[in-house]
């Protein structure tokens, strides 16, 4: 005999009596999602404004150039054959400036440092990765509109690869290049992961404007010794580096970005740098925690017929702290239209490969 089960259905009262707990289950959820919602609108409107704050604190030094709808910011000084200076990741073209390199390549040319898009005062449109090659496209762009024709491009860093990508892109519009502390390899970078999710429209978006900055002026600091080590970090830096830059959401978003691009950039130029038919000196720091000198500028020296390699014996990664006279001397050299093979003076501590 087939046992028959019986399902009591709520009845109406019990269905009335669940009603309020579940009220309150809405009621509390309403509440978490109205807080978190205030919370995060709170830490981006305070972001904002510490941001803008450093910004008032340090206002721009330089001219303003609107190109392609970029508005770049960049330093304009001296006389002479030009010579472009590019930046890495995290300064700006101030930091050309505090080095000394500026005003020492200013004594004998016309120098022109610029803030890359989305780093100092330079803006980052949306919609596009900004690879280095699109800087590269851009900046091309600016030379035409400033009347800067033929110039010696000077790359530090991140700033190395847009040099580069200019050189192979529009090689009639470069005299030569002097390139420092650069990514040319294709090595892997563990710091892209932790990165790439400010990467993301929406979910980047809100982390860049709560969690990135706070977490960002605790790292800061070490990440500045990390670049200057083994040297201390110069008192020059230190006074005058305006620190809240880096952390502000929109320079957040353009270091994110040239990180998460920085591999694939190496990778588009890796069969193409033996192409490369100009005067090229790369410098690099023996002690660079950054960037192995080894894997990447003896490697390119190797790569490009004609190059000219200097390693500067001790120096970190802002080898242009260390020696700035001798970034300045490889630059003349360039701009004088000298092969880089010729011999150049050194200093005590740098070790020439022709």
């Amino acid at each position: 005999m087939t046992g028959i089960r019986v399902h009591n259905s709520p009845t109406r009262e019990t269905r009335l009596s669940n009603q309020p707990h579940r009220q309150q289950q809405r009621s509390r959820l309403g509440t978490v999602l109205g807080l978190s919602t205030a919370a995060v609108a709170a830490a981006a409107l305070f972001n904002t404004y510490r941001a803008r704050k450093v910004e008032r604190e340090h206002p721009p030094k330089g001219r303003f150039v609107t190109v392609d709808g970029v508005r770049l910011h960049y330093l304009d000084q001296g006389e002479g054959s030009p010579v472009v200076l590019i930046h890495g990741n995290v300064v700006d073209a101030g930091d050309w400036v505090l080095s000394g390199v500026f005003d020492r390549t200013a004594a004998h040319h016309r120098v022109i440092a610029f803030d890359r898009p989305g780093f100092g005062y330079s803006g980052r449109p949306h919609g596009s990765m900004w690879t280095a090659a699109h800087q590269a496209t851009l900046l091309r762009h600016a030379f035409r509109e400033l009347g800067i024709e033929r110039p010696v491009v000077v790359g530090h860093s991140w700033g190395a690869l847009v040099a580069l990508e200019l050189a192979l892109n529009h090689p009639d519009a470069v005299r030569g290049l002097v390139v420092l502390s650069g990514y040319y390899d294709v090595t892997v970078r563990y710091d892209v992961p932790l990165v790439a999710v400010s990467t993301v429209p929406g979910v980047g978006d809100v982390i860049r404007y709560t969690v990135s900055p706070v977490l960002g002026a605790a790292l800061l600091p070490l990440n500045i010794k990390a670049m200057f080590s083994p040297q201390p970090v110069p008192p020059q830096f230190k006074r005058n580096f305006p620190y809240g830059f880096p952390i502000r959401p929109w320079q957040i978003r353009a270091e994110s970005q040239d990180a998460v691009t920085m591999m694939p950039a190496a990778i588009d130029m890796h069969q193409r740098f033996r192409h490369l038919r100009l005067p090229v000196f790369i410098l690099a720091g023996t002690e660079d925690r950054i960037v192995s000198h080894e894997s990447h500028a003896t490697w390119l020296h190797d790569q490009i017929p004609g190059s000219r390699l200097q390693l500067i014996n001790g120096a970190g990664h802002m080898v242009h702290y260390v020696r700035p006279q001798q970034v300045a001397a490889c630059i003349n050299e360039v701009a004088a239209a000298r092969h880089p093979t010729e011999k150049v003076s050194a200093d005590d501590g740098v070790v020439n490969y022709p």
